[in-house]
């Protein structure tokens, strides 16, 4: 075989697909002695391109395929490659791998493809006979050369036959050929089709796991919205227990206040009772005060009287002394009475006086409950609006409305009145604008765009949860 190492390419393909005329052999023997090197040569035609992996083989005649070389030559590449005329080349084979045999051989180009472009005519490997030898002969030894000749005439025109079927069979191996290429052009389509279907299936499979990771972030914020929803609804409950229990403290504050009304309405009107009784004991004692007056003038003329009557008789002095001691007994009763008066007007001062006190205390009280109930109302409503972020038509809970709604509106109106922000405790004037407060007390607010439910600016975390809530549904 061949002193390379290297084997050379070929192929399975069969001889329909071979173009024997690319490559032309020139000057081959009919036979090549055993024992000597053998020198091919051979035209590359313009219709071929040789490349490093070409090579020149000697094969035995009725090969099939390129793999049924006996040994084989690279092929050298010529010295101008790109020239686009014929170009003489040669190869010699060693001695030392050449057939043995007398079979017939022929020499086949083949490119590195494992294609056939060029064979030569059959030759064979023996030694130099007799008949190779022009010698004088007879007339019989000329017949019998003639009859030879006939013979290998013969068999001249059996190999041309069977260079026919050779050829016949290479263009049938070539239609093979075409179609097995086809076949693997279609391959390779086909492969190709499947790497990019692989690829495509990788792809899906990578979005199907980013799909699923996705999923189980969802199912992870879904169990914590509603684990917040959870909160959210415990506190709503525990704000309805709050707001029943501050409806009851101010049913029963309402009632105190009612009561203490009554109370201080009580206490007015004894207040005017006694202030109209004051009036009196004081007209009285001024009354006394004139009846002292003129008592006093009397008691002065009943003096004059005395000092006029002195010299007169006993009679008329004993009926002076006793009309004396009638005016003296009557000055006596007068002032006795003053002093009842008086006594009972100090009397009637104390009291006015503790109904003043108490009335003083009652309002107190009175002012001390209203500041009391506006503080828990007012910070029901702002946790309410904080803590439960839902439609106001579902605050409560009431399945046949509030019946404290009337109570908190006038609590509302009130504060109006007072003009005094709920969220931030600020006074107004009562002369301000109702507009210029409802902006103030808006600025503290955010508003939802769905449900128009309304959250402080405080609780920023707790609106943006409840835009999200509305995103869910």
């Amino acid at each position: 075989m061949d002193e390379t190492s290297d084997e050379p390419p070929t192929s399975a393909v069969l001889l329909d697909n071979c173009h024997f005329s690319q490559v032309v052999f020139n000057n081959v023997e009919k036979f090549y002695v055993p024992g000597g090197d053998v020198t091919c040569y051979y035209t590359l035609t313009q219709n071929i391109v040789p490349r490093g992996k070409d090579w020149v083989g000697i094969f035995r005649v009725g090969w099939k395929t390129t793999r049924e070389y006996y040994t084989f030559m690279w092929a050298p590449l010529p010295s101008d490659a790109r020239s686009d005329t014929a170009v003489q080349q040669q190869i010699q084979f060693k001695a030392y791998y050449l057939p043995k045999d007398d079979e017939y051989y022929q020499f086949c180009y083949v490119d590195q493809d494992g294609v056939v472009r060029g064979a030569s005519v059959p030759f064979q490997f023996r030694a130099e006979t007799e008949d190779d030898i022009l010698v004088v002969t007879t007339q019989g030894e000329v017949e019998e050369i003639e009859l030879q000749n006939r013979n290998l005439h013969k068999e001249n025109e059996e190999l041309k036959a069977s260079c026919a079927s050779l050829q016949k069979q290479n263009i049938d191996l070539q239609e093979e050929l075409n179609k097995t290429q086809e076949l693997q052009n279609s391959l390779e389509s086909l492969r190709c089709n499947t790497e990019k279907l692989e690829l495509e299936l990788n792809s899906l499979k990578k979005e199907n796991k980013h799909l699923k990771e996705l999923d189980d972030c969802r199912e992870a914020e879904l169990h914590q919205l509603k684990e917040q929803i959870q909160n959210v609804t415990s506190d709503k409950e525990r704000l309805e227990t709050r707001l029943k229990t501050a409806l009851d403290r101010m049913d029963q504050l309402q009632s105190q206040v009612l009561n203490y009304e009554k109370e201080v309405e009580n206490l007015s009107h004894m207040d005017r009772d006694k202030t109209e009784q004051l009036e009196s004991l004081k007209e009285e004692n001024r009354q006394l005060h004139v009846t002292r007056t003129q008592q006093k003038e009397q008691n002065k003329n009943l003096g004059r009287c005395m000092e006029y009557l002195k010299g007169s008789k006993a009679k008329r002095s004993l009926c002076l002394s006793c009309c004396l001691q009638n005016g003296q007994q009557q000055n006596r009763d007068l002032m006795k009475e003053l002093e009842e008066q008086k006594r009972l007007f100090q009397i009637l001062q104390a009291k006015k006086n503790e109904a003043d006190e108490e009335n003083q205390k009652l309002r107190e009280e009175n002012d001390r409950l209203l500041r009391h109930l506006s503080q828990e109302v007012s910070s029901f409503s702002v946790v309410s609006q904080a803590q439960a972020p839902i439609p106001a038509s579902e605050v409560g809970g009431f399945l046949y409305g509030n019946p404290y709604s009337d109570f908190i509106c006038n609590y509302f109106v009130l504060q109006v009145s007072i003009r005094k922000c709920p969220i931030c405790n600020e006074v107004f004037p009562e002369d301000i604008e109702t507009s210029q407060y409802e902006v103030h007390v808006q600025s503290h607010l955010l508003e939802c765009p769905l449900c128009s439910e309304t959250f402080e600016k405080s609780n920023k975390q707790v609106f943006d949860d409840h835009i999200f809530c509305h995103g869910l549904e």
